[in-house]
């Protein structure tokens, strides 16, 4: 019988701390010969969609592809066996996209029908941000991760306040302008303003008289401001953030809890901080 504990066996113990963790030297490479799988795999997959391949390009894109499908149904089986609890691994996030990027490849065989659900597999993308999770990187992300949460309240203020203004200037141009020139209705004249204030200018609805066109050009004055303004909500809050965590910052691990999978622990952690289960020493 299969010991349910990775911590005493030490074949899965290995295997554990290869894939779940990068604070190894094998852990390491095993984490960059994924990244490696995976952006090549997701190539291959896009360049499946290019019409002008011939019957034998398309062969050996089908052999490459079945290459990674088996690779990774390999590790997603290791994956399982390895962890303590492996239906927290299964029914996480990452365990999920682990799953749908292979799961389409083999419901492909059985029938044509299916053939559209196999690039569901260019969530393998998807993975390499658990994949980067490397000690010089989390001190990083976590300054980034707080910056965004810390401002949540100003950006939520600051994009209200924008849909007011292309509200307002949509129904504006709703009345100024004649559904000949393309302002058919409220809906279509707030997308022209959205495009217009944002800077995009895709060209397809344009003012064409006076009036019309001096609120547009005001419009337009508008959307550099309002261009700068989320910017500078967020790098205040980052040179904040920042500025606190080099105050007191602590030395974080790659390690993953065994029994919740929950990474970003102490490197004097024992125990987990998440669930309190014992950390792999």
């Amino acid at each position: 019988m299969m010991n349910s504990n990775p911590h005493t066996d030490p074949i899965r113990k290995k295997i554990y701390e290869i894939i779940f963790e990068a604070d190894t030297r094998l852990g390491r490479l095993f984490d960059l010969c994924l990244i490696f799988a995976i952006l090549i795999s997701t190539f291959l997959a896009a360049l499946e969609t290019e019409p002008g391949l011939n019957p034998n390009q398309k062969l050996w894109l089908y052999r490459f592809e079945w290459f990674f499908v088996i690779l990774f149904t390999i590790e997603y089986i290791l994956r399982i066996y390895s962890v303590k609890n492996p239906s927290k691994y299964i029914f996480s996030f990452f365990g999920a996209i682990d799953f749908f990027a292979i799961f389409p490849a083999y419901l492909e065989l059985a029938g044509e029908n299916f053939h559209l659900l196999t690039m569901i597999r260019i969530v393998r993308v998807i993975r390499v941000f658990r994949i980067l999770k490397l000690v010089r990187y989390l001190d990083e992300t976590n300054v980034l991760l707080q910056a965004l949460l810390d401002s949540r309240r100003k950006i939520t203020v600051f994009i209200t306040a924008v849909l007011i203004i292309v509200t307002v200037m949509g129904t504006i141009m709703y009345f100024v302008e004649s559904p000949e020139s393309g302002y058919t209705s409220i809906p279509v004249s707030v997308y022209w303003a959205i495009v217009t204030l944002t800077t995009v200018g895709f060209g397809d609805i344009a003012p064409v008289t006076p009036l019309g066109r001096a609120f547009a050009s005001l419009l337009m004055l508008m959307g550099y401001g309002v261009i700068a303004v989320p910017t500078g909500i967020f790098s205040s809050e980052l040179i904040k953030t920042a500025v606190e965590t080099g105050r007191k910052s602590k030395m974080i691990t790659t390690q993953a809890c065994p029994d919740c999978l929950k990474e970003g622990h102490d490197s004097d952690a024992t125990y987990c901080k998440y669930c309190s289960a014992e950390l792999n020493p």
